[in-house]
């Protein structure tokens, strides 16, 4: 396999056999290699909330790819995840708010990541799927609050849609039907 490249063409060197595993294999691999060693979940979940990539965006990534719904062993890290998400990569921010899509979250959680989702949509220079996955997120909470439908409506102005893929605009959209077919339902 060829040497992987920091951006300014000096080579990775992987410190850690996770960190090299990260560099070499492939999903499949990855995850049978968090499946027969336990310990990597703590090791990834501290590297994931790092600025040290690559290595970083791919932990959080293969974290959300190992997990099931309300993991215990993200859990344990849950907070760490929520508090870095602003200092994220790009990517890495993506994973981390999809690991936090798949948990049940304290009303502290769900406030913070409230925040930081708003800001995250708001922001139209952001990648097409951060917003997305911001989006839902938004949409996560409102489903816990529902006097948060109408907030939610209001930030679903063309002006936020209109830089996403014709895809994720769809995808918007749809979850905005839903909202406001709840929204009816209740006034009735």
């Amino acid at each position: 396999m060829s040497p992987k490249y920091k951006k300014n063409n000096e080579p990775l060197n992987p410190e850690t056999p996770f960190q090299e595993l990260l560099l070499s294999s492939y999903k499949d691999g990855m995850i049978a290699y968090m499946n027969t060693h336990p310990e990597a979940y703590d090791e990834a979940a501290k590297l994931a909330v790092t600025d040290n990539q690559p290595y970083a965006w791919r932990s959080a990534w293969l974290l959300w790819s190992c997990i099931t719904p309300d993991d215990a062993r993200a859990k344990k890290h849950l907070n760490n995840f929520i508090k870095y998400i602003p200092a994220a990569q790009e990517n890495q921010k993506r994973e981390l708010l999809k690991i936090a899509l798949s948990m049940k979250l304290s009303e502290r959680q769900e406030s913070r990541l409230f925040d930081i989702s708003i800001d995250l949509w708001k922001d139209i220079s952001k990648d097409p799927s951060i917003r997305m996955m911001a989006f839902r997120m938004l949409v996560k909470i409102a489903e816990k609050y529902p006097e948060l439908k109408t907030e939610i409506l209001l930030l679903a102005d063309e002006h936020y849609l209109k830089t996403l893929s014709p895809g994720i605009q769809h995808s918007i959209r749809q979850l905005l039907r839903q909202i406001k077919t709840e929204e009816k339902s209740l006034k009735r």
